[in-house]
């Protein structure tokens, strides 16, 4: 099955670095000349060569020629050089990706546990007075991320200085691996952390709850509330099964923060990706734009994998069927 799984995100990276290659060369007018013209009287002969090679263009070569150009500049990790930047893409996104990763991983990951736990117990105890969380949840749910972040910006940040507001860490800390830097980085992230989970934990908890409340009324839990097992392995036995769902939902769901997270840290001046990926637009920079469609396209493939294999490991059914 691993196997069957790792040959389909190949091919489908593979799809996504053709469609990255062609994007520029399909759309109207030429982007090298276009950039080359923005920037007359200001590169040289060897600039232009430079922007050329850049996205994978020979000055005499065909489109499949350019195509191998382009995979072998990417297998030694070239992804070319920012127009209006002007550093290469790679160390770019070396510096911007991480803020990302830390902000879109650790909010995915708080809103999953969280929306699971929350879930198990409220199909445990059905019909209780903690069904009242769901209205709420759902609230949250219906209210787009960019909103939600703005609101608790103006609310929590502005009006009541719970939070410090706009960047990811002081202008007063100097950057490094201690501990009065990392903790102004979490006291930072707080607020968008906080804004991404309230409006993704309601999916989570709802499915969970659902997916309880099916697995209370299955034999294998009658069972072992017949045989006298403690409570407590009786949900934990439940949950388990009731988990798979989620699971499997969750590499659909990587992609649905992704995008949601790139807005809140537009919201929040976060330096992430979100901020780059809106300057690279704004100012026609297509090769940053090439490397920040790769760089979240292959991540968000790196987590769905993660998610198979994590289901993989719960499920011993896959793989009884992969043995068959």
């Amino acid at each position: 099955m691993i196997a069957r799984r790792l040959a389909l995100y190949a091919l489908t990276a593979w799809v996504a670095i053709t469609v990255n290659f062609l994007l520029p060369r399909m759309m109207p007018g030429n982007p090298v000349q276009t950039l080359i013209g923005k920037l007359q009287g200001q590169v040289t002969s060897q600039e232009i060569r430079a922007i050329r090679l850049s996205f994978g263009m020979g000055i005499h070569q065909g489109l499949f020629a350019q195509y191998f150009t382009y995979l072998g500049q990417l297998f030694r990790g070239n992804l070319g050089v920012s127009i209006t930047l002007g550093a290469p893409v790679s160390a770019i996104l070396h510096e911007s990706v991480p803020w990302t990763v830390g902000l879109i991983g650790l909010s995915t990951l708080i809103s999953f546990a969280l929306g699971t736990l929350l879930g198990a117990m409220l199909g445990w105890t059905r019909g209780s007075r903690f069904d009242a969380l769901i209205p709420t949840a759902t609230f949250f749910q219906a209210i787009p991320y960019f909103f939600l972040g703005t609101v608790m910006l103006l609310i929590f940040g502005s009006n009541l200085h719970w939070f410090p507001v706009l960047g990811a860490y002081s202008q007063n800390v100097t950057p490094g691996w201690n501990w009065t830097f990392i903790a102004n980085v979490i006291r930072y992230g707080e607020l968008p952390l906080i804004s991404i989970v309230l409006s993704s934990v309601a999916g989570w908890m709802l499915g969970m709850r659902n997916m309880m409340i099916t697995m209370v009324g299955e034999d294998f839990v009658l069972m072992a509330v017949a045989k006298g097992l403690p409570r407590r392995k009786v949900i934990m036995h439940a949950a388990r099964n009731a988990v798979l769902p989620s699971i499997a939902n969750l590499s659909l769901a990587i992609g649905l923060v992704v995008s949601g997270a790139l807005l809140v840290e537009l919201v929040f001046n976060y330096p992430g990706v979100g901020d780059l990926l809106l300057q690279a637009v704004m100012n026609e920079d297509y090769p940053l734009i090439q490397g920040i469609f790769l760089v979240i396209t292959l991540t968000v493939l790196a987590a769905n994998l993660i998610a198979d294999v994590v289901y993989l490991a719960l499920d011993p059914r896959t793989r009884t069927e992969a043995a068959v």
